[in-house]
């Protein structure tokens, strides 16, 4: 029986993800169509396309294929990508794939950095401003989230950007390693110090919601009826969090920083162009600007697809973390309960 629902669910969570990468293509290609920049103008330049004949434009855009209808050119699209074919990019003249892989790689340090501090970050806060409720590092924290959760990303990588590399000289201006250095010649080190700040920029954004939902969590434990029981005994905060709380505080928290994906790659695309950092962000942001539909629709669906992964292993680590969930979710699977009564009915256990 449990076979079963294991193949079931991941039937299902197949398709839905074949059902997500199919939604976004069909945006992305419509949004592009509806873009009022012109491929051929955007990639070859005002001063060539002015000084070019119209023999030379209906060319191009008969070899780009920008005057194929709509539907004809996101089925041809399609169809090749069928084939593993993702076509090739009009801005960095390139297979899509290509630039995806080299622009990944340089983006995989920087959100790997980002959303890492920001979880151990943000789950540290929520636990110091949980124990000290009501009290002055509380209200410091909540003042610092909130203030952290309005605060626009762009300006704030502006800020650190004036402040720790103008001002201060700590680190470089902008881009993934040293200018004029060949790439055998970029140690590890430089390539940690480029990305150090713009890293810095993400995970301090990314901290506010994972603290807040985290103190609450926390509260919430601190409050219940075993941790008065372990009050009674004797055992102290510290004692009480390690040994009964750590467990329920984790479940939303490894939840929400793996939601978190979808905010790291957002924020990625800002804090890119503000450090002209050439990750998978910044091509994203140059696709869009030279209506480059292939790369464009490459990029949003391997986005798409990190999210969806995310989002389906937080829904995996609930039952490893918490065996109640696991148990109930077969049963409510059994029985025809609903996923949402089922998790109540396990946190109330």
């Amino acid at each position: 029986m449990p076979g079963a629902a294991m193949l079931r669910f991941s039937f299902q969570q197949l398709l839905k993800f074949i059902l997500l990468l199919f939604a976004v293509s069909i945006v992305v290609f419509v949004l592009v169509s509806a873009s009022p920049v012109d491929p051929i103008q955007a990639n070859v330049g005002q001063t060539a396309y002015i000084n070019m004949s119209e023999a030379k434009r209906a060319q191009l855009a008969e070899y780009w294929g920008t005057n194929t209808p709509l539907i004809e050119r996101y089925l041809n699209w399609f169809g090749a990508v069928l084939h593993g074919d993702l076509g090739t990019s009009l801005r960095y003249n390139a297979p899509v794939a290509q630039v995806i892989g080299q622009r990944f790689a340089t983006s995989a340090i920087l959100l790997a950095l980002a959303w890492t501090i920001s979880g151990i970050i943000g789950f540290c806060l929520g636990i110091a401003a949980a124990v000290c409720k009501d009290h002055w590092p509380d209200r410091c924290i909540k003042a610092y989230c909130f203030l952290l959760a309005s605060t626009p990303t762009f300006w704030l990588a502006l800020i650190f950007l004036t402040v720790f590399s103008v001002l201060l000289g700590w680190f470089p201006l902008g881009f993934s390693q040293p200018i004029g250095l060949a790439a055998g010649q970029v140690s590890i080190f430089d390539t940690i110090h480029h990305a150090v700040l713009p890293a810095l920029t993400l995970s301090i954004i990314g901290v506010a919601n994972i603290a807040l939902h985290t103190r609450e969590k926390t509260i919430d434990v601190l409050q219940s009826d075993y941790v008065r029981l372990a009050r009674s005994r004797g055992e102290g905060t510290a004692s009480i969090i390690r040994r009964h709380g750590l467990r329920n505080i984790a479940l939303p928290a490894v939840t929400l920083q793996l939601a978190a994906i979808s905010e790291i790659i957002g924020g990625s695309v800002l804090v890119e162009q503000v450090f002209s950092y050439p990750g998978l962000g910044q091509a994203a942001v140059t696709a869009g600007l030279g209506s480059d539909v292939a790369l464009l629709a490459a990029i949003a669906l391997f986005s798409a697809a990190l999210v969806f992964v995310g989002n389906l292993a937080a829904n995996l680590l609930y039952g490893l973390v918490d065996p109640r969930i696991r148990r109930t979710r077969l049963k409510g699977r059994r029985f025809g309960r609903s996923p949402r009564k089922i998790e109540d009915s396990a946190d109330g256990a």
